[in-house]
């Protein structure tokens, strides 16, 4: 009874303490009075209670937004410029010890990175070439961050605001330029036209006959439409001669 009684003091007072549940997504790191003495895998652990510690650290990747940072670019508007950032912890150890708040100290260097960046560039660069700005702020990142542990897999700018007279401006730059488009467009088929119409001309004056075919075409449409009075030009008859020389010719032939 008594050895009953002393195991089940032990159990409550030894190893029921000791225990620890480990979730998938996260790594334990055990302190020993202060000192780090190894990790833990997922998984029940146990601790030696009383004179060890485990802090739990999550693995997972972390969405960050960048709050929108007042940028003068390098033409000299002004914008405002929000960011997101993702990260995540490879190294449990050096997280802890070589940086105090990781989270934090992201966040002043993301946005301290955003708005160097962004300023190095135009507007119009800015607008349109978002994935080489994401890509030099990735990498300030992982420089910094190397050394706590933890990897920053990329930084995507979310928005950019303008001023409102910026965007009438650029509103009427995009108008006009659909306007310069349209004009080429029309001038383009306008010189094909021509063009096409200049051939045209110029087979007829190789072949006379074809011209006269032409007319009586025209002629043949003009009865289509049921007209009362059809007028002949005078050069008709001599058109209806030409073409009965010409079937002459080629029977002779």
């Amino acid at each position: 009874m008594n050895i009953a009684y002393i195991l089940i003091v032990l159990f409550f007072l030894v190893i029921l303490p000791g225990l620890r549940t480990v979730k998938q997504y996260k790594r334990g790191v055990v302190f020993r009075f202060g000192k780090i003495v190894g990790t833990r895998d997922p998984g029940l652990s146990m601790i030696i209670p009383y004179f060890e510690s485990m802090l739990k650290i999550d693995l997972r990747t972390v969405t960050m937004p960048v709050p929108a940072q007042k940028i003068i670019t390098k033409d000299n508007v002004s914008v405002d410029v929000s960011a997101v950032a993702y990260y995540r912890i490879v190294d449990v150890i050096k997280s802890i010890v070589a940086i105090q708040n990781v989270e934090a100290a992201i966040d002043q260097i993301a946005q301290t990175s955003l708005r160097n960046i962004v300023g190095k560039f135009q507007l119009d660069e800015i607008l349109s070439e978002r994935e080489t700005i994401n890509s030099e702020i990735t990498k300030i990142l992982d420089s910094y961050t190397e050394s706590w542990g933890v990897v920053v897999s990329s930084v995507e700018i979310k928005d950019i605001q303008l001023p409102e007279d910026m965007q009438r401006a650029i509103a009427k730059q995009a108008e006009a330029e659909r306007e310069k488009r349209a004009k080429i467009i029309s001038a383009e088929g306008e010189f094909l036209s021509a063009q096409k119409l200049a051939d045209t001309a110029d087979i007829m004056m190789a072949h006379p006959i074809a011209l006269q075919l032409r007319n009586l075409q025209t002629l043949a449409e003009i009865a289509t439409e049921k007209n009362s009075t059809i007028i002949f030009p005078a050069q008709l008859m001599s058109t209806v001669t030409d073409i009965q020389n010409f079937l002459n010719l080629e029977k002779k032939r």
